[in-house]
């Protein structure tokens, strides 16, 4: 599974994901349905599914679109958010599975951002990595506000996503990483991997470099939100 990360909008990240044997690909929260469109020809690849997240419109607005491009693709998204999420037809919950690309994903649900909220996490394939799509619950180097969830909600959320692998990508749905950890250096001033990491990504976006994925591991010790501080 080969995993394109699009800019989209301000600050959003809309992941494609593509499976180069059959030529298929899966949208994960397409907020605009044109970077996907451009990277579907570019590709050759068909749109099969639609991973949404949660129903806010930076998440699910290009979901019509592609569905009237791609009628046969299939939505997916929480049971929580049903009739919420644009064309949605699949509605799932703790412990459900997804497929693609020969590999299966469990899907989480995270609510705290949403009251809906879920992410959808692929084990480890023959890369060693494992890939989380958490949409706006975790972020690299912090973590997500909350609009219809509890601080209690949230909490708990993150303590799940945190019992993932180390080595697990954080594939979060907005670059804001550089302000994430400049309030974490607020909280943890004297975390050395933590200003470590701040350097680097000033560097990275006064490159223009995105800083997602990051890795859990990295998470763990240098964002205070999935170390448990709070």
């Amino acid at each position: 599974m080969e995993i394109l990360r699009l800019p989209a909008l301000k600050d959003n990240y809309i992941f494609l994901l593509l499976d180069r044997q059959t030529q298929t690909a899966a949208a994960v929260d397409p907020a605009v349905a044109e970077p996907v469109l451009r990277s579907l020809i570019e590709t050759g690849a068909t749109l099969t599914a639609i991973f949404n997240t949660h129903h806010h419109s930076d998440h699910v607005g290009g979901n019509q679109e592609l569905l009237t491009q791609f009628p046969q693709a299939r939505v997916y998204g929480g049971e929580a958010d049903r009739g919420r999420i644009p064309g949605q037809q699949v509605y799932l919950q703790e412990g459900d599975r997804v497929h693609f690309a020969g590999r299966t994903g469990q899907v989480f649900f995270v609510p705290g951002h949403t009251r809906a909220h879920i992410a959808y996490y692929f084990p480890s394939a023959d890369d060693g990595w494992g890939d989380l799509f958490c949409g706006d619950t975790l972020f690299a180097g912090g973590c997500g506000r909350l609009f219809e969830g509890t601080p209690a909600q949230m909490v708990d959320s993150l303590g799940k996503l945190r019992q993932l692998p180390d080595a697990t990508r954080i594939w979060c749905a907005h670059e804001y990483t550089l302000n994430n950890l400049r309030f974490a250096l607020t909280v943890e001033g004297g975390n050395a991997a933590l200003q470590l990491r701040f350097a680097r990504v000033e560097a990275a976006r006064q490159q223009g470099q995105p800083t997602v994925p990051s890795q859990l591991g990295e998470e763990k010790g240098t964002n205070p939100f999935c170390a448990g501080i709070f």
